[in-house]
């Protein structure tokens, strides 16, 4: 056995540093090496002995997989809600045990307010028809809260009603009011088919998705459209995921930056314990530390690039990956 001093979120959510980082990613892997179930098992299973990892690249990840088939928990405690993955007919759902939902809320708070300032004085317009049409939905979660912080009185949803977005969209250009529209891909599609705006103040952030409902692009002529579509110079990007409790974000060109308790690193596509070698893309292992009551180290179905100031893109998924909703486009 080995001595650790286990983190609390005050650590996560205060690093500043490289070093904050790494002591806390050592402190929660040697918490969750010992205290989830499925992460402890598949350490084992693998022969490698959490005592000698003193680095955090040498952390192993938990093949996000697990999510289906375990309930993947480093506590004892029982879950306040359960987010799951949206999916087809047939699909196997994953489902991500949540203990403590505030720790949730300060992660997306506090990145929101970090990337974009806090919602209180923006008008917040939401496009989110597949996921408000099902439960278990962590975006929609997010969503609300952000709605609900927002004291504009045009801040809603809009689910199948494009003339009443047009119409709203218009009026608060003319006010020049400061506004951020957050859309599933395809709905932003649907949506600039039709209407055209020019509303350059505008953000337009896309979450990822086509959902099977159209067919896959790459990502410069999907940002092409959506731009000339909401007369915007760039389309902002979400990055997340059932499974995490935080969010790394894009401002334009599919470059994305995680907040300080975030980071992505890359593993090898045919050597998952080994990185890839410098400069090649890879699967994209995800460290979230917010996930301190489930397992913090996740090695996704996404293939990315990672760049040195902490920066990252991602570039699809692996083959035979299910479809998923964050950020289904190939290039």
């Amino acid at each position: 056995m080995y001595f650790c001093v286990v983190s609390t979120t005050a650590d996560i959510f205060s690093i500043s540093n490289e070093t904050d980082f790494n002591n806390v990613a050592l402190s929660i892997f040697r918490h969750q090496a010992s205290n989830c179930e499925i992460y402890k098992a598949y350490i084992e299973n693998l022969h490698i002995i959490p005592e000698r990892i003193n680095k955090v690249k040498d952390i192993p990840f938990l093949p996000i997989s697990f999510f289906k088939t375990h309930e993947v928990l480093s506590t004892g405690a029982k879950p306040e809600i359960v987010f799951s993955s949206s999916g087809t007919t047939g699909q196997v759902q994953s489902r991500h045990l949540v203990t403590e939902v505030a720790i949730y809320e300060q992660s997306f708070n506090t990145a929101f307010e970090l990337f974009y300032s806090h919602p209180e004085n923006t008008c917040i317009l939401a496009l989110l028809p597949s996921y408000l049409e099902r439960d278990g939905s962590s975006l929609i979660y997010m969503v609300d809260a952000l709605l609900k912080q927002s004291k504009h009185p045009d801040s809603g949803y809009f689910l199948h009603n494009h003339d009443d977005l047009y119409l709203k969209l218009q009026e608060l250009q003319k006010k020049g009011t400061k506004t951020i529209l957050i859309g599933v891909t395809y709905a932003l599609l649907d949506f600039v088919e039709t209407f055209h705006i020019d509303f350059p103040e505008m953000i337009v952030m896309e979450t990822g998705g086509m959902k099977g409902k159209r067919k896959e692009m790459v990502r410069e002529e999907l940002h092409a459209q959506l731009s000339a579509g909401f007369g915007v110079q760039m389309i902002h990007s979400e990055y997340g995921m059932t499974e995490l409790l935080s969010q790394g974000y894009s401002n334009g060109v599919g470059i994305f930056n995680c907040p300080p308790w975030m980071k992505i690193l890359l593993r090898d596509t045919n050597d998952p314990l080994s990185p890839p070698q410098h400069g090649q893309s890879g699967g994209i292992n995800v460290i979230d530390l917010a996930n301190i009551n489930s397992c913090a180290f996740i090695a996704t179905q996404d293939l990315g690039k990672a760049y040195q100031d902490g920066s990252f893109e991602v570039l699809g998924r692996f083959d035979n990956s299910d479809i998923r909703g964050c950020n289904l486009l190939v290039q």
